[in-house]
C-alpha cells in the first residue's frame, strides 16, 4: 500500500529546497520554531539574512567542506535539484558555504534566495533590521508564515534591546 502525501505536505517539502541554504534539516527546524532559544536577544551578525541559523551538520555544507562528490550527489537527488532548478548534477556547482559565506562563492541554492538578496541590497545583516519585514511578501514568508511571525517576534526583541526599553 502506498502512502498518500497531502498536497500541502508535498509543497512544504518541495519548498524547503529553495529556502536559505537548502539545509536538509531546515524545514523541520523552521516548523518547530527552534532557531532561537527563548529569551535570547537576536544578533543580526550571527543570524542568516532571513533570521535562521544554518546547522553545522547540514548535509550539503558538510559535503562542500569535504568536497565529497558522493554526498553532493545524494543531496542533489534527495532534494530534487534537477527537477526544481532545471540543472544537471555538477559537483562544481552543487555546493553551499552557507548564506553568509565570507568571500566564498555562492552555491546554487544561496544565490537565488530572494530574502538574502534583498537584505544584501538594503545593507542589512538580517531581516530583523528591516522596517518592511512585517509587510514583506517574499516567497519564504508566504511558504512559512509561522517562521515569518517568529522572525517578526525576533525583530521586536531586537528593537527593544537596541532602544534600551
Amino acid at each position: 500500500m502506498k502512502n498518500k502525501t497531502s498536497r500541502r505536505n508535498f509543497l512544504q517539502k518541495g519548498a524547503c529546497l529553495f529556502i536559505a541554504a537548502g539545509a536538509a534539516g531546515f524545514c523541520s527546524r523552521i516548523r518547530a520554531g527552534g532557531f532561537l532559544p527563548e529569551g535570547k536577544i537576536p544578533d543580526p551578525e550571527k543570524l542568516e539574512y532571513c533570521g535562521y541559523t544554518c546547522p553545522d551538520d547540514c548535509q550539503l555544507y558538510e559535503a562542500t567542506l569535504e568536497n565529497n562528490t558522493d554526498k553532493k550527489k545524494e543531496f542533489f537527488e534527495k532534494w530534487k535539484l534537477r527537477e526544481n532548478h532545471h540543472v544537471e548534477f555538477d559537483p562544481q556547482t552543487v555546493f553551499c558555504y552557507k548564506c553568509k559565506n565570507e568571500g566564498k562563492p555562492d552555491g546554487l541554492l544561496v544565490k537565488d534566495c530572494a530574502v538574502r538578496n534583498c537584505a544584501i541590497l538594503k545593507g542589512y545583516e538580517c531581516c530583523i533590521q528591516c522596517d518592511e519585514l512585517a509587510a514583506c511578501d517574499k516567497s519564504l514568508w508566504k511558504t512559512y508564515p509561522d517562521f515569518h511571525n517568529k522572525v517578526i517576534e525576533m525583530q521586536a526583541i531586537f528593537r527593544k534591546s537596541v532602544s534600551g526599553s
